[in-house]
């Protein structure tokens, strides 16, 4: 059985919902947009979360960046928390799969993506950029989670 997104429900028969983020591309050159290091979308909510949930959360490269800004995924409380950051964002190229500090293209196995994490009630999983702008390029963004309380919902963006 598949969700609204075409996504299988759950994941191998290990209970996880899974959830997309298809945040608009890279112009960080514009002010106030994606990749703009400075400007009001520095954090680009990816995911809100409801209730307290575990999650595991990983990017798929689309297009390769341009830009040698800093990137990182996290929550308000600790904006690297879920993917450690990356020190130029040029490092990550169409194909590869972004689940830590450096990622190697092709494919990655499930246990090399990091967490579970407890994300409680009300926190958004955001990916923040730095350093410099980043103007183009594409990211978009799996996350995999489980509830624990009853009220529990991730849902992801969708800007494309």
């Amino acid at each position: 059985m598949l969700n609204n997104d075409r996504f299988p429900f759950g994941l191998a028969g290990e209970g996880w919902e899974i959830e997309e983020a298809r945040p608009a591309a890279f112009t960080g050159g514009t002010a106030n947009t994606r990749g703009d290091k400075d400007g009001t979308k520095q954090t680009q909510t990816l995911f809100t979360v409801t209730g307290n949930v575990l999650v595991r959360i990983f990017g798929i490269v689309t297009t390769t960046l341009v830009g040698a800004g800093t990137l990182e995924v996290g929550t308000t409380a600790a904006t690297a928390g879920l993917i450690a950051q990356v020190s130029d964002a040029t490092t990550l190229a169409a194909g590869d799969i972004w689940l830590a500090a450096t990622s190697p293209a092709g494919p990655r196995l499930l246990s090399d993506v990091l967490g579970p994490y407890i994300v409680s009630n009300g926190q958004t999983i955001g990916e923040k950029s730095g350093t410099a702008d980043i103007t183009a390029g594409q990211i978009r963004y799996i996350c995999l989670w489980r509830p624990l309380t009853p009220d529990s919902k991730v849902v992801g963006i969708s800007e494309v």
